[in-house]
């Protein structure tokens, strides 16, 4: 999803800083790292080397852009997430203020 987001200007150092700033969690950039490639494996992502930078040591950065088969996932998950909350008993609901 933090692919999507940035649409095409991500790479492992955003998603780290998206995902901490978003869940207040601290994830690895060796987690990421690997997340990443398993995503472009199956599909869901693609990666292209963007210009090289100075402020990097004249390395590339790999920028990660979310696939057609990208969005259908993330839309598929919305749905089946959407019909589990509304199976979700109204007490529940109403314990945890959602």
């Amino acid at each position: 999803m933090v692919i999507a987001i940035h649409d095409g200007s991500a790479y492992g150092v955003t998603v780290s800083q998206e995902i901490e700033e978003q869940t207040g969690r601290v994830v690895t950039f060796g987690a990421i790292h690997n997340t990443l490639i398993r995503l472009e494996e199956k599909g869901f992502v693609t990666s292209e080397l963007g210009g090289a930078t100075t402020e990097r040591g004249g390395r590339r950065k790999r920028l990660f852009e979310i696939t057609a088969l990208g969005k259908a996932a993330l839309a598929d998950i919305q749905h089946l997430r959407n019909r589990l909350w509304k199976l979700m008993p109204d007490d529940i609901l109403k314990l945890s203020n959602i």
